[in-house]
């Protein structure tokens, strides 16, 4: 698969076909960026995309969700919610985080995955836009508590590619999956930083 896909397995969710989404693969084209990779046949899963260094990383991203018809809950700070993008952002099946409330965001998501009969979870493992020496955790927790697999999507600015790398599946040693899961990431460029 490469480029701008729009046939995929039978579990993975999808959005409709509309003239928003046929606009975003005409977009996506031009602007160069392209998906790479095996989609794999889960109906529920965490998606997790690095290196996080920009704002473009996602609006491209989400262009390109969109340009395939991937049904992807991305969860994203509750402060876009409030800005100028607001009216846009909520159209693109975002999920709203406050990272300042005292919630269990672990707690929610587990009991997403649990009420839906497909769901697929994406988050920015760093958390910020900025360079991070460590990860957050709550992707391998909620993957884990869920029992859903992680997809690895691998953001390369020089070569415009959104690579779908292996899934990965938690083990009862989460330092060891959160190495593991790293050292995949490595070799890969953000527009700012590497992962």
């Amino acid at each position: 698969m490469n480029g701008v896909p729009t046939d995929f397995p039978p579990n993975v969710p999808r959005l409709p076909e509309s003239w928003f989404r046929r606009l975003c693969r005409w977009t996506i084209k031009r602007t160069g960026w392209r998906l790479v990779g095996e989609m794999p046949n889960e109906k529920k899963l965490v998606l997790i995309g690095a290196p996080h260094s920009s704002n473009w990383d996602g609006v491209y991203g989400l262009m390109m969700l969109q340009a395939i018809r991937l049904d992807l809950g991305v969860m994203i700070k509750r402060e876009v919610f409030d800005g100028p993008l607001a009216p846009i952002v909520r159209r693109l099946r975002l999920i709203p985080i406050d990272r300042k409330a005292a919630t269990n965001i672990v707690d929610q998501m587990v009991e997403r995955f649990a009420g839906a009969d497909k769901l697929w979870l994406g988050i920015a493992p760093e958390g910020t836009r900025k360079k991070v020496e460590h990860w957050k955790s709550g992707f391998l927790r909620i993957a884990r508590a869920a029992d859903v697999p992680i997809q690895t999507v691998f953001i390369d600015y020089p070569t415009k590619t959104f690579t779908l790398g292996p899934l990965v599946h938690t083990t009862d040693d989460p330092d060891a999956d959160m190495a593991r899961i790293r050292a995949m990431f490595v070799g890969y460029h953000g527009k700012h930083h590497d992962a």
